[in-house]
């Protein structure tokens, strides 16, 4: 008699592997601080930056102060509403910053 088998019947064969299953759900990173950086067309260049320069934080935050500084020298009244609220909204955001900075303990220096 031909062996024969009709679909959904017959062997199934599965691979058991429980660390397969979570390393996928967590998209294959396995450990307590996993820093995903994004895209970039240099990521070697873009770490050397973070280590030597300073964090994104510290690199917006300098923006944030350069920036500051030029809308003090702004004529605002000759701007439109909507560049207005822009510039509020940025200046907001850098209040808030300051705000929640002044909440924080000194940090300790380095020896």
């Amino acid at each position: 008699m031909p062996n024969v088998r009709l679909p959904l019947s017959g062997d199934v064969t599965q691979a058991i592997n429980p660390w397969n299953w979570m390393l996928n759900s967590v998209g294959s990173q396995f450990g307590l601080i996993n820093v995903n950086l994004g895209k970039s067309s240099d990521p070697q260049l873009e770490e050397q930056i973070l280590e030597e320069v300073g964090s994104y934080g510290r690199q917006l935050g300098r923006i944030g102060d350069v920036l500051s500084v030029l809308l003090k020298h702004v004529k605002v009244s000759d701007l439109s509403d909507d560049d207005k609220k822009k510039i509020w909204a940025f200046e907001s955001q850098l209040t808030e910053i300051e705000r929640l900075k002044a909440q924080r303990p000194a940090p300790l220096r380095k020896a």
